[in-house]
């Protein structure tokens, strides 16, 4: 079998499959120019898988990250897509600015890297959530419950004054009755301790000092029953103050409960307390942010790793060349209507002064005949036949 020694004169009939093309424009190269260049091909087609793996792991991440957000599957997916091409934008737009001259330029690719590396580390949140999920949800229960207390107690700290001025009216009204009622008391007991001769005198029966202490019982009985009737209004009110403080504190704690959800905010948070209080699952986290960061970082460091050859140098060229037809063109095309303005002034020229050559004998005629009319008639002053004739005749310069 002969060798093919005209394997390079061959090159114009490679043809690459759609999905070289696809990963070629992934990789921002241009079909035109890279076809003919042999290495370059792979090292393009690697560079366009990478960008293929970080819009993929985009969409992905996004996709899970808007799932926690809105409860409509097709609009998570959708939004999730949106965002993956918004990256795929952004990365594209990264790689494109890396050429042979921009490598050896560390300022730009010092900005390259803290781009992609700050939309990696927010990419990976959502990543991170995922592979946590049962650890999370666990936290997320936990971390809700704390949160319930801490409302209580923000609650008991809020409505607590006005809580303990009602009981404060309360005991103290209550103190009120309690020591008329024992007043009542200790008089009704020496009533009878009167009446049965186990106290006071001694005797049995109502005589006249139990009279004196029936009197004073019924006495302090009835200022008993007047005081409570004054102050049950009061603490009726109170007690009702007090019935309503504690519904309005039930409501609010309801309300607050209704709002513990295991959205994206809750769950980093719990990611965070997972991390601060088990060492082995902060050592993975981070492990796996560096992992998740690296592939957002694939397509720069692809593009800026990989060696420039002769794509770059033919890139570089044409480049050269279209800006040099462009100055050119655009050189001439100024010629051309230079040219164009020249003939077309002469030739206008020419045409103005064979009308007004033409028009000559006309104007002359027509002044002859506004002077005859003007002497025949005699019916205005010359002033007036001249500003006539300026109108209709005479021509007026072109602005």
């Amino acid at each position: 079998m002969e060798p093919d020694t005209h394997a390079l004169l061959r090159r114009d009939d490679y043809a690459p499959s759609s999905c070289t093309q696809f990963l070629w424009w992934l990789a921002t190269a241009e079909k035109e120019l890279i076809k003919d260049c042999t290495v370059d091909r792979n090292r393009y087609a690697i560079t366009g898988a990478a960008v293929l793996g970080t819009w993929a792991f985009a969409t992905l991440a996004w996709g899970y990250f808007f799932s926690t957000v809105v409860s409509n599957v097709i609009a998570a997916i959708m939004l999730g897509v949106f965002m993956g091409l918004i990256i795929l934008s952004i990365d594209r737009a990264l790689i494109k600015g890396i050429t042979t001259a921009n490598k050896r330029k560390m300022l730009p690719v010092v900005f390259r890297l803290i781009l992609a590396l700050t939309i990696g580390t927010f990419m990976a949140q959502p990543a991170l959530l995922y592979l946590f999920n049962k650890e999370i949800h666990v936290q997320v229960s936990l971390d809700n419950e704390h949160r319930k207390i801490a409302r209580q107690h923000e609650l008991d700290s809020l409505y607590a004054p006005e809580i303990s001025r009602w009981q404060q009216d309360k005991k103290s009204m209550q103190q009120q009755l309690n020591i008329k009622y024992n007043e009542v008391a200790a008089s009704r007991n020496a009533f009878i301790a009167e009446t049965d001769g186990t106290g006071g005198s001694g005797k049995i029966g109502l005589k006249d000092i139990a009279r004196a202490k029936q009197d004073e019982y019924i006495k302090l009985d009835d200022a008993y029953k007047n005081l409570h009737a004054a102050l049950q209004p009061a603490l009726n009110s109170a007690d009702s103050a007090l019935s309503a403080i504690h519904q309005i504190k039930q409501k609010e704690l309801q309300a607050f409960n209704v709002l513990m959800n295991d959205g994206f905010l809750t769950q980093t948070e719990a990611l965070h307390n997972i991390i601060q209080n088990n060492a082995a699952a902060q050592f993975r986290y981070y492990l796996l942010v560096i992992i998740l960061v690296l592939i957002e970082l694939m397509p720069v460091l692809a593009k800026s790793l990989l060696p420039g050859g002769t794509y770059d140098e033919k890139l570089r060229l044409q480049e050269i060349m279209e800006k040099e037809i462009t100055e050119t063109n655009m050189q001439q095309e100024g010629k051309l209507k230079a040219l164009y303005n020249k003939i077309a002034f002469e030739q206008d020229s020419e045409f103005i002064r064979y009308f007004f050559d033409e028009a000559k004998e006309e104007r002359k005629q027509k002044m002859r005949d506004r002077l005859q009319r003007w002497k025949e008639n005699d019916n205005g002053s010359f002033d007036k036949m001249w500003n006539s004739f300026k109108k209709d005749i005479l021509t007026k310069l072109e602005n």
